[in-house]
Order: structure tokens, then C-alpha cells, then sequence
């Protein structure tokens, strides 16, 4: 299979989501040895749940798939170029490449502007337009002390 040939397969699921009322316009797949091991689109509108990204799900559908949380040997094939959230979660997933079709410009032209939140995440907490506050740091620290020193934990 070709790398258009799984654009196509986003841009479908991003289509057939749309149209479907589940959400936005976006659809992704998460692609490993040729072979589609994830798919997902849009579904914040009809789940309630603002993290519900064409790539989040695509990532969840093929983590829960190949039984890993790791995707170190798989590509993700996206309508649009990730927001922030959706790239963090590429990231944590370890996907080493992605292909998108609409840009984040794209995106911004149709209400789906994530500019702002780029700009907050370089500025000190403090700066942000999200109150954020420190609170209780010395009791928090007890469970990281305890993670450091387990001897069976799973690293990720």
C-alpha cells in the first residue's frame, strides 16, 4: 500500500466522522508494516470529551490492538496537521513519522485555531492565560520518592 493510499483512508474517516455528526473534519490512521493498526476521527461533539482527536483515537485503537503503548515502528497518516495535544501524544506514543494533509493554517481558516495554545506553552506557568498554582509539592513528592526506588515498574 502507498502513503496516498492511507491519506485517503484518514481523509475518509475524517469525511464519514464529519458527516456522521460524530465531530470535526478530521480522520487518522496509525500505519505499521503496511498494515493499518488504528483508526480514528473526530469524535469530541458526540462523546463529550474534548480529547477525543482523530489522532488520540487512532493512537488508542492501535495501542489497544497490538497490547503495547509504544509505537516506536508505526507512521500515523492524519487529515490535518496535529494540535498540540494530538503532537504530545505522538511524542509519548514514540511514532517517529507523521504525514498530514490540511495545515494548522487550514484548520485556523475553518474555526479551528490552536495558535493561542502554541503560544502559551513556552511561557513560565505563571504567564499562562490557565491559572495555574503550585499546592502541596512536599506530600506529591512521597509518590515520586516511592516510583524512584520500585524495582518492578514498567519505564515508558
Amino acid at each position: 500500500m502507498s502513503q496516498k493510499h492511507f491519506m485517503r483512508e484518514a481523509i475518509k474517516l475524517a469525511e464519514a466522522g464529519m458527516r456522521g455528526g460524530r465531530g470535526g473534519p478530521f480522520g487518522c490512521v496509525v500505519v505499521r508494516q503496511g498494515e493499518i493498526v488504528g483508526r480514528g476521527h473526530n469524535r469530541v461533539t458526540s462523546t463529550n470529551d474534548p480529547t477525543a482527536h482523530a489522532e488520540v483515537v487512532a493512537i488508542r485503537d492501535a495501542c489497544a490492538n497490538l497490547e503495547t503503548f509504544q509505537l516506536a515502528d508505526c507512521e500515523l497518516y492524519t487529515s490535518c496537521e496535529p494540535c498540540p495535544m494530538c503532537l504530545a501524544a505522538i511524542y509519548w506514543a514514540r511514532i517517529p513519522q507523521v504525514h498530514y494533509g490540511n495545515t494548522r493554517a487550514d484548520a485556523a481558516a475553518i474555526g479551528f485555531d490552536d495558535d493561542f495554545i502554541y503560544q502559551q506553552v513556552p511561557l513560565p506557568p505563571e504567564q499562562r492565560t490557565v491559572a495555574m498554582q503550585p499546592l502541596l509539592r512536599g506530600e506529591a513528592q512521597a509518590a515520586f520518592r516511592e516510583w524512584a526506588t520500585k524495582r518492578d515498574k514498567v519505564r515508558y
